[in-house]
């Protein structure tokens, strides 16, 4: 008896899209940024890191699956797509000067990018029968590192030298506080994704088991 083994869903063709218009879109944001910063909002704000760790960030998924993956998993563009759009975001959100005229986008922010960045390791970390605690501790683990870094590096970039340095302790519990969350949502949405049938493609190498063309 040959057993059928059902392919999980390809991948959207908007998210290809979106992450492909995306990149592009960070990309010129950032040329802009550097050539005119007032512009872009991102005077004494670190224009310079951004325009170095942001490509780097966005393109890293793209090269270790390249270097590493390729042979053994179909590209993972939604993985990708919500490391891109972090970048992006940001950038964007600055270019309309969101972060200084909307109260709450900075927090938003904290919450929503954190959150995306733990998705997106998660989809390429895990298995997809993972259970909800493993989901949870992963995504706990990787977004209160990354909500440490992202401090860090923003503390040394430009908020040690800026006049709101005197608040910064506050807002860095606060924003701590949120990334912390955001991990927390997208590990359930994650996992509750994989239980309903979606965000099943593509495999990660680790958690991928080999196929038989056919079983008796």
């Amino acid at each position: 008896m040959t057993e059928v083994v059902l392919a999980p869903p390809a991948t959207p063709g908007v998210a290809k899209t979106v992450n492909v218009t995306a990149k592009a879109g960070l990309v010129l944001l950032l040329v802009l940024a550097l050539l005119y910063p007032d512009l872009g909002h991102l005077r004494d704000k670190g224009a310079g890191v951004r325009a170095v760790g942001y490509p780097l960030a966005s393109f890293a998924v793209p090269f270790i699956w390249w270097t590493w993956w390729r042979e053994r998993m179909a590209f993972p563009w939604i993985p990708d797509l919500l490391v891109t759009i972090t970048c992006f975001t940001d950038v964007l959100g600055n270019r309309m000067d969101l972060y200084d005229t909307v109260v709450w986008f900075d927090d938003w922010m904290h919450f929503m990018n954190t959150g995306l960045l733990a998705a997106a390791f998660i989809l390429l970390t895990l298995p997809r029968d993972s259970s909800l605690g493993r989901v949870v501790e992963r995504s706990l683990a990787f977004g209160a590192t990354a909500a440490i870094a992202w401090e860090l590096g923003e503390y040394v970039a430009f908020l040690s030298k800026s006049v709101e340095r005197e608040f910064a302790y506050a807002d860095t519990l606060g924003d701590l506080t949120l990334g912390v969350l955001g991990a927390l949502v997208a590990a359930v949405v994650v996992q509750r994704s994989w239980r309903s049938g979606r965000l099943l493609d593509p495999i990660p190498p680790s958690s991928a088991q080999p196929r038989l063309a056919g079983a008796s």
